[in-house]
């Protein structure tokens, strides 16, 4: 539907001061857009949003950040099966230090005993007999011992190689995401600089526009998913992309230069396509 409230067209002063739309195009220059400048400037600056939402949206979905997102998780599951054999290995390793401990603790005791034994003169032979005993029981409680701790040793060597492997792995993924990282730096640092040349060419565009024209366009894009102007091309929006009346397509055509009206399909700023040139 037009927009009745905001159809008043806008007509900037030429040098002389009269209306652009009382001066015709001298025969030697090309003809004017059927557009009237302020709603061309318009559509320049839709198409400059156009390209910084595009390059936006390139920026954000660049395949080298999906990479490193994924080099990036791998790494942290690696780190997180890497814990968990370091806190296996660490309660193998705590209980061969017990065992060595306590095998040192049995040698010493019956090390101690032996030479008690050896030694003993005009002992009694019970407490000799004692002492034989306890040496039997230490050996015995000793060779316990070494069989478990041979059993740590054993559980040992796997987890030792699962995390030489996956030392390895994460050498070979960190080398990887610090090369895709330089990859993805160099490629926002391209980006950035074609959206600080098209951002400075807003800039300009937007200052260009009437207050009321740019505010309007600024709140509709904002609504509308960051297209707030359209071409109406034959009798299709190219914003919403849907079909207008015949009726109504023909009495915006008839309307004055410059007349701001909307698509009653989407809401947005109607601008009538320029002509193709005559073949």
């Amino acid at each position: 539907m037009t927009d009745e409230s905001h159809a008043q067209p806008v007509q900037p002063a030429t040098a002389s001061g009269m209306s652009a739309t009382t001066l015709g195009p001298a025969p030697s220059e090309p003809r004017e857009p059927a557009v009237h400048p302020p709603l061309e400037t318009l559509l320049e600056l839709q198409d400059l949003d156009t390209v910084l939402s595009q390059l936006q949206h390139r920026k954000a979905t660049l395949p080298e950040r999906q990479e490193l997102a994924r080099l990036t998780s791998a790494l942290s599951e690696l780190g997180r099966r890497a814990a968990e054999i370091q806190g296996s290995r660490r309660e193998l390793v705590e209980r061969q230090e017990a065992l060595e401990a306590d095998i040192a603790t049995t040698t010493a005791r019956r090390e101690s005993l032996e030479q008690r034994m050896y030694a003993a003169r005009g002992t009694p032979a019970r407490d000799l007999q004692a002492m034989d005993e306890e040496v039997r029981h230490l050996r015995e409680r000793r060779g316990h011992m070494e069989d478990a701790e041979l059993e740590v040793m054993v559980a040992l060597e796997p987890l030792d190689a699962e995390l030489a492997t996956l030392e390895a792995q994460g050498a070979q993924l960190r080398a990887q995401a610090d090369q895709v990282r330089a990859t993805l730096g160099e490629m926002e640092s391209g980006i950035e600089e074609e959206l600080t040349v098209h951002l400075g060419a807003r800039d300009v565009v937007a200052a260009a526009l009437p207050e009321d024209l740019r505010g309007r366009y600024e709140s509709l894009r904002a609504r509308l998913g960051g297209t707030g102007a359209a071409r109406l091309v034959g009798t299709r929006c190219s914003g919403c992309h849907l079909e207008l009346p015949s009726m109504e397509v023909e009495r915006i055509r008839h309307l004055p230069q410059g007349t701001v009206v909307t698509c009653e399909q989407c809401g947005r700023i109607l601008v009538l396509a320029a002509p193709s040139p005559a073949g």
